[in-house]
């Protein structure tokens, strides 16, 4: 190769000369501190309107290392788990930006199409199988860049995917032919308007823990839907017993990111009261064998110095590099043995013993009454 550039060295020119752009935004909208991205701190619960709260967990950004400490409270009533005080829009724009698209989106799309990936996918559009055997149009609520549907297609051939998503990932899923329409922006807005009773199947998979308001999300879910449609949801499980041991340290809490953690009775009870019919509720299969994984490398990400990024007031320099590559490397024998529990140890039990990390309901709307 002549050049004397190898395609890594490039890769990581390209990198710096993006954060290095976009470090003037990131510093002006820090200006003024974190305080500005949060709501006021709300005294009750969210769900069922309960003072009794505790204080569930209080974490920095362990993923990105953007600044701020984020807490989620703890309703002793229903059980409901919530951030608190929650980021407002701004917040939102702010800790999204750079995750799942633009300086995220490379090491995002390896997660999507990571190993057994595809296989959860798979499963995910079997479990509907029992209820509706040939739905003629899907929408994948949070679709990211359209993997699920990618694959839901080999399940469901004659089936038409549409995908939703308030990311750019939404037309990266439409032009790499993963979906065959995509809808970029608010579920709740869309499903009052286009989007009304167009589907036999709305799927939500992790992605009502993302919602400033999981009710409305139900609520559109019920006016996108035919009659006698379905409604899957895949979540993270607040009651899981692997979040208290490992606790800020838990993948699933994805701080900043999910606001909302509701138990698997209060879904039930809201699809019910919305005239949904529950007719499967699974924990064993959804499990992720992750949670040991990432407990290491979120506590491996903690300890290195971060990666560069236009968040941090200045460049990193080269010896923080070196001492982050070297940390990292020395854990690779530690990931391998979180990953080899997860998969041989964790993952067998998860639901007898309650460690399972995610729940799935799927549930059917009513069919129209007689004309």
């Amino acid at each position: 190769m002549s050049g004397g550039h190898t395609p890594g060295t490039a890769t990581k020119r390209n990198r710096a000369a993006t954060v290095a752009q976009l470090r003037p935004r990131y510093q002006a909208d820090l200006a003024q501190g974190t305080a500005q991205f949060f709501d006021q701190r709300r005294a009750d619960c969210p769900w069922c309107g309960s003072t009794r709260l505790r204080q569930r967990l209080r974490t920095p950004d362990l993923f990105q290392h953007k600044p701020g400490h984020f807490n989620l409270d703890k309703c002793q009533e229903c059980g409901h788990v919530f951030q608190n005080p929650r980021l407002n829009g701004a917040g939102l724009e702010f800790y999204y930006r750079d995750f799942y698209d633009g300086l995220g989106e490379k090491d995002l799309e390896g997660v999507f199409t990571g190993p057994g990936r595809e296989k959860m996918y798979r499963r995910r559009a079997e479990s509907l199988k029992p209820f509706a055997r040939s739905p003629k149009s899907w929408l994948d609520v949070g679709t990211g860049h359209g993997h699920f549907c990618a694959t839901a297609r080999t399940v469901f051939p004659g089936t038409s995917f549409d995908g939703l998503d308030f990311s750019s990932g939404i037309e990266l899923a439409e032009r790499a032919g993963r979906i065959d329409r995509g809808f970029r922006g608010s579920f709740t807005e869309l499903a009052r308007g286009e989007l009304v009773g167009g589907y036999d199947a709305v799927s939500m998979y992790h992605y009502l823990e993302h919602s400033t308001d999981p009710r409305s999300e139900l609520r559109a879910a019920r006016q996108a839907l035919r009659p006698g449609g379905h409604l899957l949801i895949e979540v993270p499980d607040p009651q899981s017993r692997l979040a208290a041991v490992l606790g800020r340290w838990w993948l699933p809490w994805l701080q900043p990111q999910h606001l909302n953690f509701v138990p698997v009775a209060n879904l039930r009870e809201e699809l019910t009261v919305l005239g949904f019919t529950v007719v499967a509720e699974e924990h064993a299969e959804p499990h992720d064998t992750v949670d040991l994984l990432g407990a290491v490398w979120l506590s491996l990400n903690a300890i290195a110095p971060p990666e560069d990024a236009p968040w941090l007031a200045k460049p990193t320099d080269g010896i923080h590099r070196l001492l982050r590559a070297a940390i990292l490397l020395a854990g690779v024998p530690a990931l391998l043995v979180g990953t080899t529990l997860d998969r041989l140890l964790v993952k067998p039990i998860a639901h007898r013993l309650g460690l399972s990390n995610a729940y799935r309901v799927i549930a059917r709307r009513p069919e129209a009454p007689p004309g």
